[in-house]
């Protein structure tokens, strides 16, 4: 079967009933939506020019109808661009360039951070002249009406004309490309000013349109190459929130989505990270990805949390992960079954590997702990953890084992003893040792545990009895089973 292209008006029209238009106007024939649709238009520009339509309408007069919401709309699509050039060429210093590209980067701001976010961008491109006295300077509101701009009455800045912000960016960005690398050290100084005016929405709005000049042009690799100076040095919270903000706008952007996943796992897996970068992609995996790419957010915070220093945070976030999936919990014990076992993939081992997810129903008639395959990478990495580490680094994991077993244990308690017991035994060199110090979490166990003290004795006297088997100095104990599988 060939899947064709469906109309292009019944993709606009649906468009636009999801912008709120009603029926009526748009089942109107109307020539403007005939030429634009004539010229077979891909699926995202009939999106881009029912937004345009949207934000006529909002922006229109009282009596407008549909027929001069889409006439704005062409007008902002098609004359935008040679309108910014006109202007930009007219306003030659460096004041107006300065204040047309704060507002088209901020549009909609506060007029107070647009002024102030125009002065930091002259600072940024050189050393400010000593000028007059302030008072001998042209007012905002001057300056504003020169660039074709106005303040509302609650202060927001926009400009006249639909949609003539991204025009302007665009002129800028496309003309003069050696203003591109001072925007993204301008952008950080900008989120990071102290003013009540400098709400989130503002940031996310000037990140999310430097972010889509570097993705419109094509520059997925500038866009990360700013990501990552923002993530790195003397960071403060609203850089590293834009840097979060960037990487989000690269993530969901259709065309280069899949490069980013994959900067985003070449960070994770080979580059040495400085700076907070690596908080900044903790979040984003574990946040944004994790919706959309379960999997491959898995990998990547598994090989952040197997590298981390100092911080369990990539740790933390890997488990609650896998803590929402059975089969991505499943995923991780057979990846770190056949991993190299290093203290710190034994570390995630010892957190993930929590009773009460191993033994939970999730709407199914059993439990991971269950199956075969989970016994199997369960009993691997609890021998490895038994042979090569310390006793201090896993006795705690033991013994929240053996109080999950004497107070909510259930069916699978048995089960549970019998994989510490199987783990235990494969350490041929010092056996005799690691079955002690089990018996031994056990009797601390009967101490320290929430529940009924002589439940947990009965536990202790189970284990003793699994143990005295496996060594072969008591009659073997029947194998634990379970209704989806058998012990190992």
């Amino acid at each position: 079967m060939v899947l064709e292209q469906p109309p292009g008006i019944g993709v606009l029209r649906r468009h636009l009933r999801l912008h709120g238009v009603p029926p009526e106007q748009y089942l109107r024939p109307d020539g403007t939506v005939t030429g634009f649709l004539t010229a077979n238009r891909p699926m995202r520009e009939i999106a881009e020019f029912a937004d345009l339509v949207r934000r006529a309408r909002e922006a229109g007069q009282p009596g407008d109808g549909f027929g001069q919401w889409c006439e704005a709309a062409w007008r902002a699509r098609n004359d935008g661009r040679r309108e910014a050039a006109a202007l930009v060429t007219k306003l030659r210093e460096a004041p107006q360039r300065a204040l047309m590209i704060a507002v088209s980067m901020l549009h909609g701001a506060h007029a107070d951070v647009v002024h102030r976010a125009a002065e930091h961008l002259l600072s940024a491109l050189g050393p400010p002249s000593e000028g007059d006295s302030p008072l001998q300077h042209r007012d905002l509101a001057e300056r504003l009406l020169e660039i074709s701009a106005t303040a509302t009455l609650n202060g927001q800045v926009r400009f006249e004309r639909l949609d003539f912000d991204s025009a302007v960016r665009a002129h800028f960005w496309d003309h003069m490309p050696d203003l591109r690398p001072h925007l993204g050290t301008w952008a950080a100084s900008v989120v990071e000013l102290n003013d009540p005016h400098v709400v989130p929405v503002v940031r996310d709005g000037l990140v999310a349109r430097v972010a889509g000049e570097y993705l419109r042009t094509g520059r997925a690799d500038g866009l990360g190459a700013l990501i990552e100076g923002w993530s790195t040095g003397g960071t403060s919270r609203p850089r590293l929130e834009a840097a979060v903000h960037a990487l989000t706008c690269g993530l969901a952007d259709p065309v280069h989505a899949r490069a980013f996943r994959e900067q985003i796992y070449q960070w994770c897996a080979k580059r040495s990270l400085k700076g907070e970068l690596a908080q900044v992609l903790v979040r984003v995996c574990a946040d944004v990805l994790a919706t959309s790419h379960p999997d491959q957010a898995l990998v990547r915070l598994y090989h952040l949390a197997r590298r981390e220093r100092g911080t369990t945070r990539a740790r933390q976030a890997l488990c609650e992960l896998v803590a929402r999936s059975r089969r991505l919990h499943r995923v991780l014990l057979d990846r770190l079954a056949h991993s190299d076992f290093s203290p710190a993939n034994l570390g995630i081992f010892l957190q993930a590997s929590d009773p009460e997810l191993l033994t939970q129903h999730t709407g199914t008639s059993h439990t991971l702990v269950d199956e075969q395959c989970a016994q199997g990478s369960l009993t691997t990495c609890w021998h490895a953890v038994l042979a090569d580490l310390p006793p201090p680094q896993w006795q705690a994991e033991v013994r929240r084992w053996f109080h999950w077993v004497a107070v909510d244990g259930g069916p699978h308690g048995g089960l549970l003893l019998d994989l510490l017991v199987s783990a235990a035994q494969r350490c041929t060199e010092k056996r005799g040792k690691v079955f002690a110090l089990l018996y031994a979490c056990a009797r601390d166990a009967e101490r320290t545990g929430p529940g009924d003290a002589a439940r947990a004795a009965e536990i202790t006297g189970l284990l003793l009895r699994k143990i005295s088997a496996a060594q072969g100095i008591a009659p073997a104990t029947p194998p634990t089973t379970s209704p989806g599988g058998t012990r190992p």
